[in-house]
């Protein structure tokens, strides 16, 4: 009966449970407002992005003092004597609403035209329209339940991807003319296991349709210019994933054809088969290819080595490469938005857990680097103050678990340190080496902060994937457990005030680890969690479940229940004292719905046997990412903290 949203029961019952956190908390409700001003108070309220260069204009986004949402504009010309333009301004658009998202944004080739989408209640449903940059008029179209788009080089074709009513599975590619009444159905991909999207090759020449399940790739183009006739390119073949870019007359594919962690390939655009393939990077044990990026005179290839991310440049006149040399051991880097195709320098993203978010200018032939813009602390900020460690934990197997942690310079590793530990391991996704300046509210107050890079992430590659999913998930919990075991061993925190945090399958992850060691945590603050997974499993109905078979299994067959039977937490929970627990749902989750945390909680309740706080708290007015105003966020950040904070009783002095 949970599951009915409509039922006034239902809704009786959420705001019960949020009354009951509210009642509960109300003695944090001064450190609440004390962490919600600390962290507000480092943020640069007014701000403005890097600009991005497209077309002859400088496109950007700003903040504004009190605002919650991003100005997205741009500027002709140059930025410091270009007339402003506003393209989408999400407070107009948020006016009246609890949630605003937006989600695709394209210009089309002639730069008169934008279409974008936006999602107003946080279920991840799109509304598309187009907006007439010259007029800042809507056009007569409308489309909902979009999910990527792509315009055609005439600037009047524009390309939509459409989800199902009822899974949510991106499921269709349509064409639509401007000014025409009616679109026409390109693609519809009938096999359940499979997503679409859409996108356009950096060159301009291609649209680019996928078609894709958690294992398997395929991929359909058509000319931009003529965009008529679409082709595949390389036919589906079970367990085999690609993806693809395009320069000059070839495409380049990352495939995994000859290893698990994928090779480069290029192929002639006209004549895409395997016998065609010239090898352009070969596979690798230690290597994972994470993604490939053409420019006129260079391909950029993301890497991650060692469980750390990496930019290789290949000159494609010569063959030369190199790496981007990083000063830091732990880190994460990437490309940013580098729109154009004829470059001599793009820009690079680079942060790790005490060096806030950077954006560099980087010459691919000079190597030399300028930085654009580094997040601004306000009140300052001396890195030097902190101290990023990368440890390892041996798991059962004798499986070495890496470990990334950060700390106030000055705090002793004496055992006593109160420790946030943090872990997912879930879909081959791996956890960011990221800054946080919220995070300086725990930091500056003593705390040890962790993240557990356990197996079913992609921190080591496809095979480290491989190893927590299906019916090896279980090492996922026992990581977890191991790198929690070696932070107490190890005396970076203390064995009684070690809090874990995790959100959607990290969620699953709390809950399975709570499960089996409950009296290893003093505090779980579980976010949106996945823990009901036998229930969900077993109904094709809801969003995601179909594509999921490939990640936990299809309980229908017996022995992919037992495994997930085995570790199903709201299966599982017993007798037992757990630890104090917040769990978070939003009522318009559509990736992990409320009715899973309510109903864990509820039976948590029945069967434990202590009486430590269990709060379950649902954002009524948001989704699977909670708040998306930027204040209704940091609210939520300092609930979260607080209830950290007290319950493992660390000194609440000022940061």
């Amino acid at each position: 009966w949970f599951r009915d949203r409509e039922d006034p029961a239902v809704l009786e019952y959420l705001h019960a449970e949020n009354q009951y956190a509210e009642a509960m908390l109300a003695p944090t409700a001064a450190l609440q407002e004390r962490l919600y001003v600390e962290m507000l108070g480092r943020i640069k309220e007014t701000d403005l992005s890097v600009p991005i260069r497209r077309d002859g204009y400088w496109y950007y986004s700003r903040t504004e003092e009190g605002k919650q949402y991003p100005i997205h504009c741009r500027r002709r010309g140059a930025m410091d004597d270009g007339v402003e333009e506003v393209l989408v301004d999400l407070n107009e658009l948020a006016v009246g609403k609890s949630f605003m998202s937006l989600g695709d944004f394209g210009v089309s080739d002639d730069t008169t035209l934008l279409a974008y989408s936006t999602d107003e209640t946080g279920y991840r449903q799109y509304t598309l329209v187009v907006k007439d940059l010259a007029s800042g008029k809507l056009l007569d179209f409308t489309r909902e339940r979009v999910t990527s788009i792509a315009w055609g080089r005439d600037s009047r074709t524009l390309f939509y991807v459409v989800e199902d009513a009822t899974t949510k599975r991106s499921h269709q590619l349509w064409r639509h003319t401007l000014g025409e009444a009616e679109s026409s159905l390109v693609y519809e991909e009938a096999d359940e296991m499979f997503s679409v999207g859409l996108g356009r090759s950096r060159s301009r020449e291609w649209l680019v349709m996928s078609a894709t399940s958690h294992t398997t790739s395929e991929y359909r183009v058509t000319p931009a210019a003529a965009p008529t006739a679409w082709r595949t390119l390389l036919a589906r073949s079970p367990d085999i994933e690609y993806d693809l870019d395009h320069h000059g007359d070839s495409f380049y594919l990352r495939i995994n054809d000859r290893g698990r962690n994928f090779r480069l390939v290029s192929v002639p655009q006209d004549d895409v088969r395997a016998e065609h393939f010239t090898e352009v990077l070969p596979h690798r044990e230690a290597v994972m290819l994470e993604g490939i990026d053409c420019f006129a005179r260079h391909l950029v290839v993301s890497e991650r080595e060692g469980g750390i991310s990496q930019l290789a440049i290949h000159r494609l006149s010569d063959g030369a490469s190199h790496r981007i040399v990083f000063p830091e051991p732990a880190f994460e880097a990437g490309l940013y938005a580098n729109p154009e195709w004829d470059v001599e320098r793009v820009r690079v993203s680079y942060q790790s857990l005490v060096t806030p978010s950077s954006i560099y200018d980087y010459g691919l032939d000079s190597r030399d680097r300028t930085l654009l813009k580094q997040q601004e602390i306000v009140g300052g900020y001396d890195s030097t103050r902190f101290v990023s460690e990368r440890l390892e934990a041996k798991a059962p197997d004798g499986t070495m678990v890496p470990i990334s942690l950060v700390r106030r310079a000055d705090v002793a590793m004496d055992g006593t340190a109160a420790c946030l530990l943090h872990g997912y391991g879930s879909y081959g996704y791996p956890y960011p080496i990221s800054f946080s300046s919220l995070r300086l509210s725990l930091l500056e107050r003593g705390m040890v902060v962790a993240i557990a890079h356990i197996r079913g992430g992609g921190e080591l590659g496809k095979p480290w994937h491989d190893a927590g999913r299906m019916c090896y998930k279980m090492h996922s919990f026992t990581d977890f457990i191991a790198c929690a075991e070696s932070l107490v061993a190890g005396r970076k925190c203390a064995a009684d005030r070690l809090a874990i945090e995790g959100g959607s399958a990290g969620g699953l992850l709390l809950g399975a680890v709570t499960n089996l060691r409950p009296e290893l945590f003093a505090a779980v603050v579980s976010q949106v969690p996945f823990v009901d997974v036998l229930n969900t499993m077993f109904d094709p109905t809801l969003p995601l479940t179909v594509g999921e078979y490939e990640e936990w299994g299809n309980p229908e067959l017996a022995e992919q229940y037992r495994w997930i039977r085995a570790y199903c937490p709201y299966t599982n929970l017993r007798a037992a004292d757990y630890p104090a627990m917040l769990v978070r749902t939003s009522f318009n989750d559509s990736q992990v719905m409320y009715w899973e945390a309510a109903k864990y909680v509820a039976r948590l309740r029945a069967r434990r046997t202590n009486d430590l706080p269990l709060l379950l708290v649902t954002n009524m007015g948001a989704g699977h990412g909670g708040a998306s105003g930027r204040y209704d966020r940091l609210r939520e950040v300092a609930l979260d903290y607080a209830f950290v904070l007290t319950t493992l009783g660390v000194e609440l002095g000022e940061a």
